[in-house]
């Protein structure tokens, strides 16, 4: 399978085409091992559907199906534009893509929302973003882990989310790792509504 096709149905929510294929080359560039890991190396932190073979890809299947149905309600849809939406959307596809480092090692990088975020900037002339959209991306993601922002020595090495945009991928993230969820797959990994 082509590493596009695990995220057809997700890349099919983004309705703007040049962040769709921006994503898409995004998705290209990710490592092999991200289609594989589970979304916790400990299996601590993450629901028992994430866990296993190609785990963390259902986790962000997850937190996109989350955004998405998040972003339907106009409540809380109706706060954001379309391309902000689909900015958004792009980075709960992309924020976990180096969780174990540029090259895959045993454990979670803590610092993996800044290698992605860096990667995505190593790669910009490769997307069909501004630099604007690239800044907006970058942002989300790096903040995506919230109040979960210190070392193991306690120093502050990730930013927290600021505005409403970096609060909503946080949001949608931390939702996708609670052990009470149980969402359901099918045998190609797709999440059955």
């Amino acid at each position: 399978m082509e590493k596009v096709d695990y995220f057809k149905k997700e890349l099919g929510y983004i309705k703007n085409p040049k962040i769709k294929e921006s994503c898409k080359t995004m998705i290209s560039l990710l490592p092999d091992y991200f289609f594989e890991i589970p979304a916790s190396s400990t299996g601590k932190y993450h629901p028992e559907f994430t866990l296993g073979d190609k785990g963390l890809v259902r986790h962000v299947k997850a937190a996109v199906i989350i955004a998405r149905d998040l972003l339907a309600n106009p409540t809380i849809g109706d706060k954001y534009t379309s391309d902000e939406k689909d900015l958004m959307l792009m980075a709960l596809i992309l924020h976990d893509g180096l969780k174990s480092g540029l090259t895959h090692n045993r454990y979670t990088q803590f610092d993996h929302p800044t290698l992605i975020k860096n990667y995505i900037l190593d790669n910009k002339d490769k997307l069909e973003l501004t630099d604007e959209e690239l800044k907006f991306v970058s942002k989300v993601i790096e903040s995506h882990m919230g109040p979960w922002n210190k070392d193991y020595n306690g120093n502050e090495v990730l930013p927290v989310p600021k505005t409403k945009y970096e609060n909503f991928v946080h949001m949608c993230d931390y939702l996708a790792s609670r052990k009470y969820l149980n969402i359901k797959f099918d045998n190609d990994n797709n999440i059955i509504e």
